[in-house]
């Protein structure tokens, strides 16, 4: 099982408020490329995403179902990607602070990718998921309410102190 977490310089109800829009699902999660359609339950539970993975021309539409949601804590979802499978993904908010602590593990639940051995699913789903808790964070401390503080971009050396790129000298 693979398990991630990032500090987010924004609550949890922010991060939240990411995660209850569907229809922003491809812009935080790794090889979601397009939504289809969002059940007006979403994030409930039995809830459902309907989007395509892959890049144009080799799409696959699927789905993604919601098994719990506890707001501004947790929720878990099971992702389908058929022909490789079915995943359990649980993300797990909490207070940290004046941001938050976002934990994202994910393990292969159905189909082939059960047959993988455990190391390498664990390798490739942790870079996917160190880039998914990248791209969320930008988005819940972008749309926060009331940011908690600099972004963590900048802990990346991204919008700090550092001229903008058209600034820097040669």
């Amino acid at each position: 099982m693979s398990r991630n977490a990032r500090e987010f310089a924004c609550s949890p109800e922010d991060v939240f408020r990411v995660l209850a829009d569907g229809w922003l699902f491809p812009a935080w999660v790794v090889g979601a490329s397009r939504m289809r359609e969002v059940d007006e339950s979403w994030p409930n539970v039995g809830a459902r995403l309907h989007h395509s993975f892959g890049v144009w021309p080799v799409l696959i539409d699927d789905e993604t179902v919601v098994e719990a949601f506890e707001p501004s804590r947790r929720l878990v979802m099971r992702p389908k990607g058929w022909p490789i499978g079915e995943a359990r993904v649980t993300i797990d908010v909490k207070p940290r602070g004046a941001g938050c602590v976002v934990r994202i593990q994910e393990e292969a639940v159905a189909g082939p990718g059960r047959w993988v051995p455990q190391f390498l699913l664990d390798l490739g789903l942790h870079w996917r998921n160190t880039e998914t808790l990248h791209r969320l964070a930008y988005l819940a401390e972008g749309l926060a309410l009331t940011p908690a503080a600099p972004t963590t971009a900048q802990d990346e050396g991204v919008g700090s102190d550092d001229p903008a790129p058209e600034q820097a000298g040669p």
